[in-house]
C-alpha cells in the first residue's frame, strides 16, 4: 500500500530550499492567476545576486512578481519574463524591454506545450495548489488552463500547497499527484483578489441592450471590465431562466447569477448542470463559494475555447470588449499602437465558436469614445488601425458590435454596409469626420445615411 504521507514528509521543504534547482540559463514557469505561488517567488527573488538570465514564462498575476522587483533593484534583468498575456506590471517593464509578450491564441495553449518545436523546454515548474488530500492528490483549485501539459513537459515541479486555495473539481486534469512532484512547500498566503470594476452609466446603458439578446436557456461567455460586470448584474435580477456558463474566466458575477437562481445549466448540450471554465479571479466571497461546489467545473483552456466545443451549445452568447474598431470590421481588444496592453487570449476563440452555435451570436461591446490624457474626446470607432495595432478579432469573424448607441450586425454586409453601421454607433461628434474618412477609402456610397 502506497504511503503518500511518507512520499509527502520526504519531499517537504522550505521555499529556500526549493528554489535552488533554479540555475542560470533555466526556463521555469510561474503558471498562471491563482496558481503562481507567492513563497516561492519571494524565495527566488532573494536569490537574484547570484543568477544570471533566467528565462520565465507565467501571466494573468496581479500582484507585483517579486523576482520582476528583484531585477529593478539591481539594475540588470536576471529574470527575463515573458507573459501569455500582458498586466499592469508587465505592461510598466515592457516599455523598458524589460518583459516580453508571447503571442497565442487561448485555445491552442496547451498543444503549444505538447510540442517541443513550439515551447522548447520547461525546466521548472511553481504552482500553487490545495494541500495534499488523503489520496495523494493535491487539487489545482479554480485554475488549470494549461497547467496539466506544464507538468507534463516540466523536469522539476515545485508545490506549494496553500490552505487557502478552494478546492474545485473539474471535468479532466485537475490534479497532481505526489509521486509527479519533486518539492513541496506549505503556505497560509492569502489568495490573490481582484476588486470588482464599477460599472459607469455608459456601461449600463450598453448592458441594458444586451440582456435583450440572451434568451432562456442559453449558455454564457463573458469578458472582463466594467459592462460585461455590469450585464452580470442585471441578469442575476432579470426573468431569464435556465442560462448556463461556459467561460473561460469566472467571476463574481457569475455567482451571482447563480445564487439568483437564473443560471442552473440545466439546459445546455454539454455539461449539462455545470458550469466550466478555465480560471477564475475575483473576491475571497467567490472563492469561498466555489469550495467543493458542485455546480463548478474546471477544465482545459483547449477544451473550454474550443470553437468547436462551444458550437455544440445553442444560443451560445459571447460577450468581450475591445480597444477599437474600424470601419472594416477589424477589431483590436489588446495593443495601443505598438504597445501591448493585452493579450488576444481567448476572445477570437469564442467569437468563431459562438458564430458556429446554432442560435449563438458573439458580440463586442464597448463604450463609443474615451477621453484621452490632455481632456480630448477620442473615438474608439476609427478609419483604419493605426501601424502597429494588432487584429485581435480579424474582421471576417466580427459578428455583433454594441456601443452606447446601439447593436449592428455586421456578417454579410459588405464595406459600404458596414460602415455605415458602424459610424451609426460612433460618439455624435465622431460621424461626419469618420464619414469623410469613409468616403477616403472609397467605403462610403451617395445613398449612405447620414
Amino acid at each position: 500500500m502506497i504511503d503518500y504521507q511518507k512520499q509527502y514528509q520526504e519531499k517537504l521543504t522550505t521555499p529556500e530550499e526549493a528554489v535552488k534547482i533554479v540555475k542560470d540559463g533555466m526556463w521555469l514557469d510561474y503558471a498562471h492567476a491563482m496558481s503562481v505561488p507567492n513563497l516561492l517567488d519571494k524565495a527566488l527573488a532573494a536569490r537574484a545576486e547570484e543568477l544570471n538570465e533566467v528565462f520565465v514564462r507565467g501571466y494573468l498575476i496581479y500582484h507585483p512578481i517579486q523576482i520582476l522587483e528583484a531585477n529593478v533593484k539591481l539594475g540588470r534583468d536576471v529574470f527575463v519574463w515573458n507573459s501569455w498575456f500582458m498586466q499592469s506590471q508587465d505592461r510598466r517593464l515592457s516599455r523598458e524591454s524589460r518583459a516580453f509578450f508571447i503571442p497565442m491564441r487561448y485555445a491552442e495553449q496547451p498543444e503549444m506545450y505538447r510540442r517541443p518545436e513550439d515551447v522548447e523546454t520547461v525546466d521548472v515548474l511553481f504552482l500553487q495548489t490545495c494541500p495534499m488530500d488523503e489520496n495523494g492528490n493535491f487539487n489545482l483549485g479554480p485554475c488549470i488552463a494549461q497547467t496539466r501539459e506544464v507538468i507534463n513537459r516540466a523536469k522539476y515541479v515545485v508545490v506549494e500547497a496553500n490552505k487557502n486555495m478552494p478546492v474545485v473539481h473539474g471535468l479532466s486534469d485537475d490534479y497532481i499527484n505526489i509521486k509527479e512532484v519533486h518539492a513541496v512547500v506549505e503556505s497560509d498566503e492569502p489568495i490573490d483578489t481582484i476588486p470588482t470594476i464599477q460599472p459607469d452609466e455608459t456601461d449600463e446603458k450598453i448592458a441594458d441592450m444586451l440582456i435583450k439578446e440572451i434568451v432562456d436557456g442559453a449558455t454564457l461567455q463573458l469578458g472582463i471590465g466594467g459592462m460585461p460586470n455590469a450585464l452580470g448584474y442585471k441578469i442575476a435580477e432579470s426573468d431569464l431562466k435556465d442560462l448556463g456558463i461556459h467561460s473561460e474566466m469566472y467571476v463574481d458575477s457569475m455567482m451571482a447569477m447563480t445564487k439568483a437562481g437564473v443560471v442552473t445549466g440545466m439546459e445546455k448540450e454539454l455539461n449539462r448542470g455545470k458550469q466550466v471554465f478555465s480560471f477564475s479571479l475575483g473576491s475571497k466571497e467567490l472563492y469561498d463559494w466555489m469550495d467543493h461546489n458542485q455546480a463548478l467545473a474546471t477544465a482545459p483552456v483547449d477544451y473550454v475555447n474550443d470553437p468547436y466545443v462551444v458550437s455544440k451549445m445553442d444560443n451560445f452568447i459571447a460577450i468581450n470588449n475591445c480597444v477599437e474598431i474600424d470601419l472594416f470590421g477589424q477589431v483590436n481588444a489588446e495593443t495601443g499602437g505598438f504597445n501591448q496592453i493585452s493579450g488576444t487570449g481567448g476572445q477570437l476563440d469564442f467569437v468563431m465558436g459562438a458564430y458556429m452555435s446554432k442560435g449563438g451570436k458573439s458580440i463586442t461591446a464597448f463604450q463609443s469614445s474615451r477621453i484621452d490624457k490632455q481632456g480630448k474626446m477620442q473615438s474608439r470607432i476609427v478609419p483604419t488601425l493605426s501601424p502597429g495595432t494588432i487584429v485581435t478579432d480579424p474582421r471576417t469573424t466580427t459578428h455583433y458590435v454594441a456601443t452606447e448607441n446601439g447593436i449592428v450586425n455586421l456578417k454579410g454586409k459588405s464595406t459600404w454596409q458596414r460602415a455605415e453601421a458602424l459610424i451609426s454607433l460612433a460618439h455624435p461628434d465622431a460621424r461626419e469626420e469618420l464619414i469623410k474618412e469613409a468616403e477616403r477609402l472609397h467605403i462610403w456610397r451617395n445613398s449612405n445615411k447620414r
